[in-house]
């Protein structure tokens, strides 16, 4: 296993080297400035976003004993694209107290709404996993169903905005955003590193970690809050970006093997770089013209996802 993780991590650190000069060529007098305030930074914020999102969808995926567990399963990017919407429709040129722009304080204000909701039904006594998925899918279609009434109601050029922000963006001028968002970023990772332990043990399931003496209410409630946190940060500053959270675990979990102490923190290694990757691709599709990376993650997401699914474990 050593050699595969070195290997991997080699791998990783070659993808983010390189990222920054994938793209079309950069004119000499302005080559300083595409390299040092676009083309670092949106790397940066790749990194940032793609860990935090591979983090939590490594998390949920041993909360919920669940490979399909996703920040989806519990509304969170549901909410955050029902805050986005609201904020594109009363004014998306507005902003909040330093400049923060309303469509990324509602949206994350939308996500953590939901999140804090399942959370409280988590510190229920008598709550199950089941309950919680549950849960998370009836505020996921509740939420989407009065976005699809907001996105009704807005105007064509509102709802051309709108489109844009659903697909995902990662392009960044300077670094005023990644040094807004990685606090929020850090506080996530963290919390739920120093939960993998606990969550090792949720391998044999619930009862088995109540015997082990894991507080179960506790780290439901701190899996799904921290984890909603971070997912709320990098959908209000970037939209929601498909696929990352969901196929970054399934690899590291094939190559590596199911251990929480080797999954997790590998998840946010390889997952930053799989963002960087696909920010690099979304650069070159189409010379002259900026292509989601929401539309790249899933592009390669998908058919990379039935093949793990489809190819028996050897």
């Amino acid at each position: 296993m050593r050699t595969r993780l070195g290997v991997m991590l080699a791998v990783c650190a070659l993808v983010v080297a390189v990222a920054p000069f994938i793209g079309p060529p950069m004119p000499p007098d302005a080559r300083d400035f595409i390299l040092w305030q676009l083309r670092i930074p949106r790397t940066l914020m790749a990194l940032v976003v793609g860990g935090t999102l591979s983090l939590v969808g490594a998390v949920y995926q041993s909360l919920f004993s669940n490979p399909l567990a996703a920040p989806s399963t519990i509304g969170t990017t549901a909410g955050a694209t029902l805050g986005a919407l609201v904020a594109i429709v009363l004014g998306a040129r507005a902003s909040l107290w330093g400049g923060l722009p309303l469509i990324t304080g509602a949206a994350f204000a939308g996500a953590l709404g939901v999140s804090l909701l399942v959370a409280a039904i988590a510190a229920g006594r008598n709550v199950r996993m089941n309950d919680l998925v549950l849960a998370g899918i009836a505020f996921s279609m509740a939420a989407g169903a009065i976005s699809t009434g907001v996105q009704f109601s807005a105007d064509s050029a509102e709802l051309l905005t709108a489109m844009r922000w659903t697909l995902g963006h990662l392009p960044q001028v300077g670094y005023q955003n990644i040094v807004m968002l990685l606090p929020i970023a850090v506080v996530s990772v963290v919390g739920l590193l120093s939960l993998t332990r606990a969550l090792e043990v949720f391998i044999s399931g619930e009862e088995h970690a109540e015997s082990q003496g894991v507080n179960v209410r506790v780290v439901r409630m701190a899996s799904i809050g921290l984890g909603a946190l971070g997912v709320a940060g990098c959908v209000a500053w970037c939209g929601p970006i498909a696929f990352v959270e969901l196929i970054v675990p399934h690899i590291v979990r094939r190559v590596l093997g199911v251990s929480r102490r080797v999954l997790l923190p590998c998840s946010v290694v390889v997952g930053a770089s799989f963002l960087v990757l696909c920010d690099a691709v979304a650069r070159i599709i189409f010379p002259g013209k900026e292509t989601p990376v929401g539309l790249v993650t899933a592009a390669l997401g998908t058919p990379l996802l039935i093949y793990l699914v489809a190819r028996k474990p050897s």
